[in-house]
This record gives structure tokens, sequence and C-alpha cells, in this order.
């Protein structure tokens, strides 16, 4: 939400500065995210000096330019080049002079420069208005005012507003805060805390009255549950035109592009107040009646984007008598609203039920600025005021006549909360003893009535405008924001509790993998569980009608729950590469959603997504590819540290992997791997190879469970290392190999290594080499060399046998 900080201080006089008064009110909970600068004309108009043309000439090769000599108040005049039909002597004009910055209509910087201009030499611009940003005019340069000095700064001319614009991080339930009123009104409480009295100034309405009864408008409320309030009037005999630059540069300032001056005056006060408001072109009201009520299902409405939207039984309208005009409190209708030919105007001024207007927004997907405020509860008692204020407003510079009564459908008043506070409960949450006066002067400057006070806490009545604040512990809540949270001093003490937990549980066990993988250069990544139920049209491991679709999405592309880990990595691979991250290492802790014939279910997974170089070229070294291997390293190290050993290899079955593999141990898989297609790859214009790896956590937490850590001596004994050079089929796997000798012998062997793979020439067709290494232990002695034959030689014959293996 954007704040201008020069309309803040139309409410409150004060000379701090605003990153003084920022830092007031992000203590106050209205953090400041930002302070932007905004100026009604970008630039200031620095640089830009009046001139006076001494001199106008044609140019010798330039049938339209002119040459002339500009006097700016410097020694010697300038030569400008100047294209300008009405350039002339004697004029006074704006010059720009050389280096001077000046910005195009989309906010595009250029700098002006001595240059030449068909031969000869230009030492400025003199300025039409457009370019200065001070009107829309090209058809030829500003004239000035033939009295103003020579020299003088053009910003001395012209009214140029600087601003400091707030863009404050609003939580939901602040809905108070949504105006510069509310925000003015919690700054005044915060500047009493720091001993600054200050005067708190609101918008007069005194001058309201009706001038006449000549255009009456009946109001018809048929469902005062979903319009507690309503109210109205007329204004006739306006002139719809541009809004005056005090108005506009107000709107600009935070944000919003000015329509004309009855549209500018509502969002104003919407901004100025937080009631928003709605103007109808009364002419175009049938039957003189505004019926508020709901329409049957199915109901055709074009709103006013020409969209034409299928109504709920369930949305409030504003309707005539015999059309609707406007979905309450969201949106307004194409054929309603003031155009430059309206001459009288029904002003509306409303509250709505809240959930209602949240529940009408979602549904069209509209977000406006009227409905941000409705859904979240504004306050009931300010409409009359808001409709008074916005009236003399649209008076004042539209002209017209009030021409009705104002109406104020009301039956039911929405009441202020009743609250009483402890001051034993204050002490505890608070963790401070905080003087009973200081309590009463917080919760006095922010117009929370002090209805009794006894030696033990204090009734209390609080306006219904805070209507997160109906609780006992609201009220302490806010007595301690403004007090100060920097203000609660900390105890020299600290105290904490050990939990009891297991050293299995499931947030310890990412930890240490989150860190393991951390330390190995991976970064996590956290992705969106909702997702386009498009992406399951690019596997058939996925289904369909497996999808948990959500009720009220937010849009089709998050419509369902993610199905697997893959596609919303991919979206964020995809987003670093498009920003020249060519080499990554992403992992991920998330669950996946499944909605089966007879149970919906969610499953844990971590998943790895390994794309580029693995490192970079360095003057000793060139880079490395991240590759399939190195994925298989990263995830045998994960299982490793988990203490889960003894899984099988297997091939993949996922079509969404060109090749990989998958290991499991018993009937569970724990994890599958491998490189993603080129087709997945293609649909999110990806084009280089992604390795891809999913853990099925929810089973490695089920094993983990199992494992008891051993530990053994380091052995005193040295090792033996023994090679066999094997002439196999192409079909025998390393795995293979591995197998059968950990099966022949299972007491003194620790490690088998492959070093070496050949194929090709001189050897047989279907045939290829594997070089592989055998360590032995024994820990209670040294290995002989008779010891260590006889079990190669076991190893050898069991090779024959099984893999029909030759020594080479």
């Amino acid at each position: 939400m954007k704040i201008s900080y020069n309309w803040l201080k139309q409410f409150l006089k004060t000379d701090w500065t605003a990153e003084k008064t920022g830092e007031l009110l992000t203590d106050l909970g209205l953090e400041i995210e930002g302070i932007d600068t905004y100026q009604s004309v970008k630039g200031g108009l620095e640089g830009i000096v009046v001139g006076e043309v001494l001199t106008c000439n044609q140019h010798s090769n330039a049938d339209r330019l002119k040459v002339t000599t500009v006097d700016i108040g410097q020694d010697t005049p300038l030569q400008i080049v100047c294209g300008a039909p009405n350039v002339a002597k004697g004029q006074k004009v704006p010059v720009a002079t050389i280096g001077t910055t000046l910005y195009t209509a989309e906010g595009e910087a250029w700098t002006i420069k001595k240059g030449k201009i068909r031969g000869e030499e230009s030492h400025g611009m003199i300025c039409a208005e457009d370019e200065l940003g001070l009107g829309k005019s090209h058809d030829g340069i500003m004239v000035l005012d033939a009295n103003i000095k020579v020299g003088t700064p053009a910003a001395e001319l012209f009214e140029i507003e600087n601003d400091k614009i707030f863009e404050i991080g609003l939580t939901p339930n602040r809905a108070d805060a949504m105006s510069h009123f509310g925000v003015a009104r919690d700054l005044r409480a915060g500047l009493i805390q720091e001993d600054i009295k200050t005067e708190f100034i609101t918008p007069s309405v005194s001058a309201f009255h009706v001038e006449n009864r000549t255009l009456k408008i009946d109001i018809d409320v048929k469902n005062n549950t979903l319009a507690p309030r309503y109210c109205g009037l007329t204004i006739s005999g306006i002139k719809v035109t541009d809004s005056p630059k005090w108005l506009q540069n107000r709107l600009k300032a935070i944000g919003l592009t000015p329509k004309n001056n009855v549209v500018d005056v509502t969002n104003y006060v919407l901004h100025e107040l937080g009631q928003p408001l709605h103007a109808f072109d009364a002419n175009k009201i049938s039957g003189n009646k505004v019926i508020v009520k709901t329409l049957p299902e199915g109901t055709v409405f074009e709103t006013l984007d020409g969209v034409e939207r299928k109504l709920s039984a369930e949305d409030l309208m504003i309707c005539d008598a015999e059309k609707p005009m406007c979905i309450a409190g969201v949106f307004g209708g194409a054929y309603s609203g003031v155009t430059e030919h309206t001459t009288s105007i029904f002003l509306e001024s409303a509250f709505f039920n809240p959930v209602s207007i949240r529940k009408t927004a979602k549904r069209h997907a509209l977000n406006t600025d009227a409905s941000f405020r409705f859904e979240r509860g504004i306050d009931p008692n300010i409409t009359e005021y808001a409709l008074k204020r916005a009236a003399l407003l649209i008076q004042e510079i539209a002209g017209g006549d009030v021409t009705s009564d104002l109406m104020d459908f009301y039956p039911k008043k929405i009441e202020d909360f009743q609250v009483r506070v402890s001051f034993e409960n204050a002490k505890k949450l608070i963790g401070e003893d905080l003087p009973k006066e200081t309590i009463k002067s917080i919760l006095t400057s922010l117009e929370i009535k002090i209805n009794n006070v006894t030696e033990t806490g204090l009734g209390l009545t609080v306006p219904a405008y805070r209507n997160d604040v109906q609780r006992e512990a609201d009220v302490i809540e806010e007595i301690l924001r403004v007090y100060g949270y920097n203000n609660i001093k900390t105890t020299e003490k600290l105290n904490a509790s050990i939990s009891n937990t297991s050293r299995f549980e499931d947030f310890k066990l990412q930890n240490i993998i989150g860190n393991q993988l951390a330390s190995q250069g991976f970064f996590e990544i956290l992705s969106n569980s909702l997702t386009t139920p498009k992406y399951i049209a690019l596997t058939e491991d996925l289904k369909d009608d497996h999808s948990v679709e959500m009720l009220n999405p937010l849009s089709n592309d998050l419509s369902v729950m993610r199905q697997s880990l893959l596609f919303s990595g991919l979206e964020a691979v995809r987003h670093n590469l498009n920003r020249k991250r060519q080499d990554l290492k992403l992992f991920e802790f998330g669950k996946t959603y499944h909605n089966y014939s007879e149970s919906r279910e969610e499953f844990k997974h971590l998943s790895l997504f390994l794309t580029g170089n693995k490192t970079q070229r360095r003057w000793n070294s060139s880079e490395t590819k991240s590759d399939f291997f190195y994925m298989k390293g990263v995830v045998n190290a994960i299982l490793s540290r988990l203490g889960i050993t003894g899984h099988r290899v297997s091939a993949i079955d996922k079509d969404f992997f060109s090749e990989g593999i998958c290991l499991s141990l018993g009937k569970e898989r724990l994890v599958e791997f491998g490189l993603v297609s080129k087709r997945v790859l293609k649909h999110f214009d990806i084009d280089q190879e992604v390795l891809f790896a999913d853990f099925n956590w929810d089973n490695i937490i089920k094993l983990v469970r199992h494992h008891n850590v051993m530990f053994k001596d380091i052995p005193k004994y040295p090792e033996v290392r023994r090679d066999f050079a094997l002439l196999i089929n192409d079909a025998v796997s390393f795995g293979d190999i591995d197998h059968i000798a950990s099966q022949t012998e299972k007491r003194l062997l620790i490690d088998v290594d492959l070093f070496d793979v050949y194929q090709g020439k001189n050897l047989p067709k279907g045939k290829k080499s594997y070089a592989v290494s055998f360590v032995f232990q024994d820990e209670q002695k040294t290995m002989t060399d008779k010891q260590v034959d006889k079990i190669m030689n076991k190893l050898q014959a069991n090779f024959e046998k099984e893999l029909g293996a030759e020594l080479r």
C-alpha cells in the first residue's frame, strides 16, 4: 500500500523527515518496505531556465529549422537550433541547458548535449510543454510571460510537488490503516508516546447542505445482511472534465491514473478516508430507483472492462428498476458510469458484508481498491461522513448542487466492542509492568474509550473500525505495539527447555541432509504446491483423475495440487537459466498430493536438480560437467549418511526420464534418478541436460528409524589390493560383479571398485573389458599372499561360472 507523506501531513503537522517517520511507523507495526521519491514533473525541471530569444533566423540548410540566439543570463548568449514553428524574436522561453536530463512520456531519460544540426552548432534546446512534462501539447515551444526575469529557474515558475512515498507492507488484520487517515491516526498515537503533542486535523464537512430537492433517487435495500448500511445522494449541474493539478498529483503519487474530476474524487476519498465510493450517471438510472439485491444464478452482466460475467445468486448487485448497474463493492458496470457527457450523478457510500465481498471478488477474479478494503472490513460509522466529504469536493471542482436529501439506510447500528483488560494479564503478556497512566494514555490515543477504572483493570469500548481488537489479548497487543517492542527490557537470564524428541525426527534428518547438500554447493528451493493441470499431459505416469483440485483457484495455472516435484523444480531451473545462471545445483523437500478412488494421500519427497557444470574453469583446471555419475555419487552419499545400505539397482520405469536407475530396499523404492527427457525439457524451453533425483522421503524415514549406528575400532593391520582385468559380455554390469564378489567373500573383502572400462578394437564383438580392484583386510592379523591368492582364485572361478568372464 502506498502512502504519500505530503498527504499524511494534511492530517498531522510534523517536521520529521520521511525516514524518521518511516522508522516510527515500522515500530508501530506498519512496516515500511521502502521510501520512494515522487515529483509531479519528473526531474523537477532541474537545468531548465528562462531565456529570451534575441535573434531568430532561417537555417541555411533546412526549411523547417531556425537558428536562434538565446540569452539565459550568462555572459554569452547561446546559439540553439529550433524546429518549432512558433519560435520568434523577443519571446521568453524555457531552455534546457547542456547536461540537462529530460524524460519521455514513457519515463525514459535522455540528456541534452552539444551538437550540430545540419551544420549549425546547437548549445541547448528550447522546450515544448510535453518535453518538460508540463502538459501534452507538442504544437510548438512554450512561450512564457514577458515579465519573467531571464535566468530564472523554471522550477520556481511551476507548482512542482516533491513528495516521499511510503510502501507499507500492511498485514490483513489492519483494515483500519488502509488509508492516509488511518495511518495518520496510528502515527499520532506513536508521536504522543514520543511526548510530541500534535493536532489531528480532519477534513471539515460542516459546509455540506442540500441546495434543492429536484432529483430524488429512492434507495431500496433488499438484503440488509449483505448491505448493513447504504447511503446515497444526488448532485446535479456538474461538468465532467480533467481534475485540477493538486488532485492529479495526489493520485499519481500513489500510483493511480487520473480519469476525470468525479471519478478522481471518489478515488481520492477512498485513499484519504478508507471509504470506497461509487458515482453513477443519474440519467442512466431507470425509474429513479436504486435497488440493492442479488440476482438469479447465471445472470449475465457486463463490467466496466467490457467482460461479460455470469453472476452467482450470492453476488450482491446495485440495480435500477430494470437492470443491474454494478457489482456491489467490487466493480462498476459498463453502461452506468460517469462520462464527459454526465451532468447529474448518484453518489453511493456503503458498508457491505466483508465475507460476501471477498467471495464475489474471488469468484470473478477481480481485485480492486474497493474490494480490497470492503473484504477486510471498513469503518461502518464513517460512511455518511465520507459521502459528505466527496460531495463537497465534487462541488468544489466540478460544480453542481446537492439535489436530494442524504439517504442513509442503517436499520441496525453496528456496535462498538466492549472489552475488559486486567492489569495483571497485561503484565504477563507484555513481560513488563507498565505504568497505569501510560496504558491509559496509549488507549486514549488509539480512540479506545475508557469506561471505568478499577484497581485490577479497565473497562473499554473499542471502536467498530478496529474489527481486529475484540479480545483482551488484542487490546494488550495494541498497548505493546504503541509502547514499542524495542522499549521492553530483556532479562539478564535466558531460560530454555530441552525438547525430548527422537534423533530420527523428520526435521532433524532434513537438517542433516540439507546441510550436507549445502556443503556440496546445492541451494535449497521452495516451490508452490499449487500448479497447472497441463503438466500431467507431459507424462503417462501421472493421472488426471488423481489430481487434487482447488475449489476456488486463484488462476487456472494454480488450480491443482502437484503430483510430482519435477515440474515445479524445472520452473525454477528455467527461471535461473533465463537469467544467465547456467550451472545449478538445487534441492527441495516437499510434498505431493494424490486423489485416489478411496482416499486422498500426500507423500514427502526430496528432489535434486543438476544442470550445467559441476566446477568452473580455473587457471589450473578446466570445468567439469555435472553428469549421471556425479548425481549417483550425491545420491549414494545421502543414503550412506543416513546409514541405508544394501539397496539393489534396477532400471528406471518413468517416461519423464530418458535414462536412469532406481534404488530399492526390499519392496520399498528409495530413490529414482537420471536424465530428464528432452521432450519434457522442451516444454520448459530448457536446451541443456538436467539431472533429476526423486527420493521417497517417507520410505527413507521408515528405514532410518530402524537403523542403529555401528562403531568399530580403526584397523591396526594393512589393507591388501589386487586387480582383475575381466573380459565380459556387454550386458554385464559392475553391480553384478560387485554382488558376486560380496557373496563370495563376506568377511575380508571391504571394497570393490571399477577403475577402467574399455570397448572397441582388439576385443570380440559384444564384449567389453572391466578393470576391477578388490581391497581386503583382516582386523585380527596381517594377511598373507597365500590367503589373498586363495580368495582371488575363488573370485575368478565364480566370475567365470556366473558371468562367463575371462581374465585378460
